[in-house]
């Protein structure tokens, strides 16, 4: 099950350099590729705004 971010997301780009296999695409909301996500979570933690979650 790959994580979600939701529209709470305010674009910070903390996320990225925490995702190991770069499932994380910039926009103006972040989204997380569900193929590529091997749900280690390690993006969750770095969230400010807490916008990322299990799906």
């Amino acid at each position: 099950m790959a994580h979600v971010i939701s529209d709470e997301c305010i674009a910070c780009g903390a996320c990225l350099p925490e995702c190991p296999v770069d499932a994380i695409s910039e926009g103006d909301i972040y989204t997380i590729d569900a193929d590529l996500c091997t749900d280690c979570a390690a993006c969750v933690e770095s969230c400010p705004v807490e916008a990322i979650s299990a799906e």
